[in-house]
């Protein structure tokens, strides 16, 4: 039997809806999934409780997928189960995300958990390798890929971050804890008091209607107009870090990435193929090419 133990976001229910067995679904207190209803939901001070849960309901595999923040441990609420744990669990949670993930991914292992990474039980989530997207990538964007795998190479070795931003051979943005979205909002164009109040995250893309017309229009306009705007002429580049292990954290790109691209006025996505998953892919080039912008799967 498989369990998702899940976070935040959708690629925990593109995985779960990929596999012909409904999978169990667990999630960490407060980084429930969307789109799905966990069916056990545990604290970190009780991760011993949980994984004896996880053996009596006949669990053989587990992936973990979906994005949480680092937990806090508190010694207080510690069940008897969990606290021969602490000391691994103190270990983890001094880390950088690849080491912590490891340290957990080894736990389960040691109890008797198979590992599997999310792409391998949802194998259309990697993309094939080429340029879905209308616009294809010019000359100056591909002179700024060896810049950022240099950049991803640096923070891999800091386990920090597995995007950012080039633009002509300097580095505009390092993906840090907050995630590829802060990343981008950072850099995001300002909008005049008349502008459509197209929210970062909140406004909806009805592909067969109006908006997208005028949100492509909007955002064509502010870049046009503003030639300096930080984004303009620069990618946003997304891999693994160097030595991950992709079993857990590879990283993913959809529908709000493109947006919060589009925002802050990028030419265009670089990602390596076989190592990026892309959710809702349809949309996420539908929202590019109605932009001007690039996807890459180099």
């Amino acid at each position: 039997m498989l369990a998702l133990i899940a976070g935040r976001g959708r690629l925990p229910a593109a995985v779960a809806a990929a596999r012909d067995t409904p999978p169990l679904i667990c999630a960490l207190e407060d980084f429930a999934p969307d789109g799905l209803t966990p069916e056990i939901t545990f604290r970190l001070e009780t991760l011993g409780t949980f994984l004896l849960q996880l053996g009596n309901r006949g669990v053989t595999d587990v992936c973990l997928c979906g994005s949480i923040d680092r937990p806090s441990l508190d010694p207080n609420a510690l069940d008897a189960e969990t606290a021969p744990l602490v000391p691994l669990l103190r270990d983890a949670l001094a880390q950088g995300d690849d080491g912590a993930l490891r340290v957990v991914m080894d736990l389960l292992e040691r109890t008797g958990f198979a590992i599997r990474a999310a792409h391998d039980l949802a194998p259309h989530l990697l993309p094939d390798p080429g340029v879905p997207t209308r616009r294809q990538p010019q000359q100056t964007h591909r002179e700024d890929v060896p810049v950022a795998l240099d950049t991803l190479a640096e923070m891999g070795r800091a386990d920090v971050g597995q995007a950012c931003v080039v633009k002509r051979g300097r580095v505009l943005a390092r993906e840090g804890q907050d995630g590829t979205d802060a990343m981008l909002r950072r850099l995001t164009v300002p909008r005049d008091s008349g502008a459509p109040d197209f929210g970062p995250i909140t406004w909806s893309f009805d592909l067969a209607g109006d908006m997208i017309g005028q949100a492509a229009d909007w955002l064509s306009n502010t870049t046009e107009d503003a030639p300096d705007a930080p984004g303009a002429g620069a990618i946003l580049f997304k891999a693994p870090k160097p030595g991950q292990d992709r079993r857990a954290d590879l990283p993913t790109i959809g529908p709000d990435t493109a947006r919060r691209a589009a925002e802050a006025g990028l030419d265009g996505i670089v990602i390596e193929a076989g190592g990026v998953i892309v959710l809702e892919r349809d949309q996420v080039v539908a929202i590019l090419d109605a932009m001007g912008m690039f996807l890459w799967i180099r």
